[in-house]
């Protein structure tokens, strides 16, 4: 039996993403767990920590619970623990929010967090909070410096900015994959089928990170085990073409993710599906009559084509 039995390393942090800056703290917290023959635990938070600080700034999310999960638990965590951000959490003090909760709740050998850590009341607590508390209650703390590229430290806020400018490659080089804003395909106003590209109008959840208006080539997948549903099989990725934005040429007002799946057709009302932004295509603009329009529809099909081929190559 190891001499931790009973004890765990957490890695602490709000993980929107799970980009590349947290799969290095994963990795670490996972590769210490292993030596300790301990479980690897990651603990994050709901609601979003600013939307409890600051009420109406809850900044836009790039990944659901869900997905943080299954990203976490594909990284190798053993434990996804999500602690709820209320006021009175809030006002732990540093020593109190150690004690309590990584101490007496969690039983931490060793807590692996980024170098810019805060945590307690105001963010009064810093790592070398956490070191002299760890000293005192008998756990290590390993501060790992945040993973950048090109004078460019990987962020949730960074990543942000990339998908609300639309720059999606970047957003995925920050991330080690194509952004994802998943939903419930809802009826929208049928306009696509009519112009002979039939769209799943996709409903993202509150909050979500959606990109730039504009065309994106990218990948369309049905969320969950499930029957083929007309060509379109669940958990199978499918190229797509995506439009985010207000339909100009016909003057409408909602905003809308509607993707275009380039070589299937099904139904899919009802269906929880994921949208994978891989690159920008073009702006969106109003054209000056439909037949216009559908013409550049086709040359965007195309450029999503060859971009997803190329992908696809690698």
């Amino acid at each position: 039996m190891p001499a931790d039995w009973g004890r765990c390393v957490l890695t602490i942090g709000v993980f929107d993403g799970v980009h590349r800056g947290h799969a290095q703290l994963i990795s670490r917290a996972v590769k210490s767990a292993a030596a300790r023959g301990v479980p690897a635990v990651l603990m994050t938070f709901d609601p979003h920590p600013m939307e409890v600080v600051r009420p109406g700034s809850h900044p836009a999310q790039l990944t659901t619970l869900t997905r943080r999960a299954e990203l976490a638990e594909e990284l190798g965590i053993d434990v996804f623990c999500v602690m709820p951000f209320t006021q009175t959490f809030m006002k732990l003090t540093p020593a109190r929010y150690v004690h309590d909760l990584l101490v007496e709740r969690l039983h931490v050998a060793e807590v692996v967090v980024g170098d810019n850590f805060t945590f307690g009341k105001k963010a009064a607590g810093t790592i070398e909070t956490m070191r002299e508390l760890g000293g005192r209650w008998g756990f290590e703390v390993d501060g790992v410096k945040l993973l950048g590229e090109h004078a460019v430290t990987f962020s949730s806020t960074y990543i942000r900015a990339c998908v609300d400018a639309g720059d999606m490659a970047a957003a995925a080089e920050a991330l080690g994959r194509p952004h994802r804003v998943e939903g419930v395909v809802v009826h929208g106003d049928g306009r696509g089928r009519q112009l002979g590209f039939p769209t799943a109008n996709v409903a993202p959840p509150m909050h979500a990170a959606i990109p730039a208006d504009g065309v994106y080539a990218g990948w369309f997948t049905v969320l969950g085990p499930g029957p083929t549903i007309g060509t379109v099989t669940p958990g199978e990725r499918a190229m797509a073409a995506i439009s985010v934005g207000t339909n100009p040429t016909f003057s409408g007002r909602a905003r809308t993710v509607e993707a275009y799946v380039l070589d299937g057709e099904a139904d899919l009302y009802g269906q929880h599906v994921a949208v994978d932004f891989v690159d920008h295509v073009r702006g969106q603009r109003k054209f000056n009559s439909v037949d216009e329009l559908i013409e550049h529809m086709q040359r965007d099909v195309e450029k999503a084509r060859k971009i997803l081929a190329a992908v696809d190559d690698r």
